[in-house]
């Protein structure tokens, strides 16, 4: 691979475009695809090139992919005009950022290693706003010198970059990571809700709260949410309950107690079976209120979220 690769990239969705408007911003060559080309063409303009099929990435040294479920991964990489079906031409390494099932993802490497192409395991946590802002962490898994190949380009992407290991464990990474999220919320909704049910604004109980020791920033970042009833969807209780589902799958298999996690399983599918399909999982907040028998009112004031954008 020569100094300066050539990057192509599938997949431009929200997440997609906002990763790689950061690689072509910081100089690189990026050649990019997605099924709906006009959403390609969106970092044309940036100053990437659009091709028409995963196919014409093949050329690559690095491929990123972002995609939506197990199914477009096995489509873009094996699938009719796939990255993998040029039987001349590979990508050096292919670095897999979507959300998908271990079992898919070992069946892509399986065919990236026939085709003698290195593949990354790169799911990623984070939403555009947390992509631009320049916090989207990555956990990968692979080999270690493809890691350490790709990684200064990860860092262009994201500033949390952590190599886990081989094989598929960066999955089971992304689904603790997710199960944690969901265990903080309800955590975080049910204290926000005892202080409003003593008569404490949510927006200064939450202040508080983010400037004590028990701040985060993911509870700076949901504190908005909190304070104004905004529930536009960054990560729906449908997902959440999937990731829950799967993480709890894996502690039965390896006989893992997890009875906080198994009670917020069942939290998360009530907020589903209360018609919370496409809201974002914070209205866990107004389950939480709906138990306590109170009525959440948006408070309609300026909250930071603390992600202030970041070169």
């Amino acid at each position: 691979m020569s100094n300066q690769p050539h990057f192509g990239w599938i997949g431009a969705g929200r997440m997609g475009t906002a990763m790689a408007e950061r690689l072509i911003v910081a100089g690189n060559k990026v050649s990019v695809t997605n099924r709906t080309r006009a959403k390609a063409e969106v970092l044309g303009a940036m100053g990437a090139t659009v091709v028409d099929t995963p196919k014409d990435l093949a050329s690559c040294d690095i491929v990123f992919i972002m995609v939506s479920a197990n199914d477009d991964l096995v489509s873009v990489t094996t699938g009719l005009n796939g990255l993998l079906t040029d039987t001349d031409t590979a990508p050096k390494i292919v670095v897999d950022c979507s959300t998908v099932s271990s079992e898919t993802s070992e069946a892509v490497r399986a065919e990236c290693t026939k085709r003698g192409a290195a593949f990354l395991a790169a799911p990623v946590s984070g939403n555009p706003k947390v992509v631009s802002s320049g916090n989207l962490t990555m956990a990968i898994s692979g080999t270690q010198d493809a890691f350490n190949e790709v990684r200064p380009y990860l860092e262009q992407i994201g500033k949390g970059v952590t190599y886990v290991g081989d094989g598929e464990v960066a999955r089971l990474v992304k689904i603790a990571h997710n199960m944690f999220l969901g265990i903080v919320t309800q955590s975080l909704a049910e204290i926000t809700v005892l202080a409003e049910s003593g008569g404490i604004k949510r927006s200064a109980f939450l202040e508080f709260m983010n400037n004590s020791v028990m701040g985060s920033v993911f509870s700076r970042y949901k504190t908005p949410a909190f304070v104004n009833l905004d529930f536009k969807p960054t990560f729906t209780p449908v997902l959440l309950k999937k990731d829950f589902d799967l993480g709890m799958a894996v502690a039965k298999k390896n006989n893992v107690p997890m009875p906080v996690s198994a009670l917020c399983t069942e939290i998360v599918k009530a907020s589903i079976g209360a018609g919370y399909t496409e809201d974002d999982f914070a209205v866990l907040l107004l389950e939480a209120a709906r138990g306590a028998g109170l009525k959440l009112t948006p408070e309609n004031i300026t909250v930071d979220d603390g992600l202030g954008a970041k070169n």
